[in-house]
């Protein structure tokens, strides 16, 4: 469990901007002073009141041990403290979370949920327990009603969606790790999580068993493996994407050049066209499909659905005036920085394997981008032709909030971590 000695008043590094908020409403608090008893308790309770607003725009979490937690909340047990005040249940906020462990998870609440969930006989939460930021707070059935309100009043789904977050405390010092751990920051921002997070939970264990589950098939140890293994090696991606782009900088380069730009359309398709019949002539006759030139005319589309993505990506200043997009590697790379981090919060990696894993797809990045702008572009471009066709809806979308954010914010890890790394870099902590 999480344990954090209190520091001097006003002097604690709170690791998230939740945990600070709350942490000066308490050292506020103890150090005000009241004219009397009376206004000392109103002004305890508009401490509470503030302190479970806060909590009802976010999620908590609660522990448990592996074998007593469950997909259905129903059949959840609860570890329940017996004290002097009466039964106690631990509750964290999301940056006071430690470091996943093999047999005990945590699962994630909304103050609504919390409050239907809880056993009845349970007095009590304990937030943040042993943290500069903890509470005590009455879980009776009128203070779960009030938990209940406040969730209507200020629980919104996608709060957080859309934000580059980033840990003040608890990250990687600068090295591959962290490099490796910015390279999901794109996917962190859409959804508001930490990109420096090294010690990943999501949102709790069974969240994220479905999600893996939704999106990549994906409910074993043997299943995460193989495709984190696959992302890394860029086995995920279709391999004519690459090709397409890769056909254009040969022929940018033969012209002398290089700019990619400078390639005509026309001849870049004829190139396509022509280096896909001569490897198919290679082949036995038999290996040659009924749908073949079917997959020609799709491979030589992807051409002018590249040159459309592109004027897009400059206009709206993803992409600069004179720039093309040079490779997607970054599209398998960055879902493999992110693949660790989820197989980690849903216990199919070890701690290890998570930040090898990570360390590897630094490496990988580095060897197939330029830059952070370059990786941008990859991986925006990738997940467009992966799930946009051209539609410029949300998937797209998405990427360009992104990318403006990673480009503006003071925080972001393309103004703090450098996309090349000194050659004596460790992996580091």
């Amino acid at each position: 469990m999480p344990s954090v000695p209190v520091p001097e008043p006003g002097t604690w590094q709170a690791p998230a901007a939740l945990e600070q908020h709350l942490y000066e409403l308490l050292t506020g608090h103890a150090a005000a002073e009241w004219e009397n008893a009376e206004a000392a308790e109103e002004a305890q309770g508009d401490l509470t009141l503030a302190y479970l607003e806060a909590l009802a725009e976010d999620l908590v979490y609660v522990p448990f041990r592996r074998e007593e937690t469950s997909r259905d909340p129903g059949k959840r047990t609860f570890h329940v403290y017996d004290t002097r005040v009466g039964r106690l249940v631990a509750v964290y906020t999301r940056g006071m979370l430690p470091r996943p462990h093999p047999h005990l998870v945590f699962e994630s609440y909304t103050l609504a949920d919390l409050a239907d969930d809880l056993p009845r006989d349970v007095a009590g939460i304990a937030v943040d327990n042993q943290t500069p930021c903890a509470m005590l707070l009455s879980a009776d059935s009128e203070e779960r009603q009030v938990w209940r309100a406040l969730h209507q009043e200020h629980w919104d789904a996608d709060a957080h969606a859309e934000t580059l977050v980033t840990l003040r405390t608890g990250a990687p010092p600068r090295g591959p790790l962290l490099h490796g751990l910015a390279l999901g920051a794109h996917m962190c921002f859409v959804n508001g999580e930490a990109w420096n997070n090294p010690h990943y939970h999501g949102l709790g264990l069974s969240i994220e068993h479905e999600r893996l589950a939704k999106w990549w098939g994906v409910t074993d140890r043997a299943q995460w493996q193989e495709i984190q293994r696959r992302l890394l090696a860029r086995e995920v991606t279709p391999w004519y994407w690459e090709f397409v782009l890769d056909t254009r900088t040969a022929l940018a380069h033969r012209s002398g050049e290089g700019r990619l730009q400078a390639v005509d359309a026309t001849a870049w398709r004829e190139c396509v066209e022509l280096t896909l019949r001569e490897r198919a002539a290679q082949l036995p006759e038999d290996e040659i499909g009924p749908d073949w030139e079917e997959f020609v005319r799709h491979v030589v589309g992807l051409v002018g659905k590249v040159l459309r993505y592109e004027g897009r990506f400059r206009a709206d200043g993803l992409l600069a005036p004179d720039a093309g997009v040079r490779s997607v590697a970054a599209w398998d790379i960055g879902r493999a920085s992110m693949m660790a981090r989820w197989g980690y919060g849903a216990r199919f990696a070890t701690r290890a394997e998570m930040r090898e894993a990570v360390v590897e797809a630094s490496g990988a990045a580095r060897s197939a981008h330029t830059s952070w702008h370059d990786f941008s572009a990859g991986y925006a471009l990738g997940r467009c032709l992966h799930f946009d066709d051209e539609e410029f809806g949300d998937w797209y979308l998405e990427m360009l909030a992104a990318h403006r954010a990673l480009t503006t914010e003071a925080d972001s890890p393309w103004s703090t971590v450098p996309f090349h790394l000194p050659r004596q870099a460790t992996p580091g902590e």
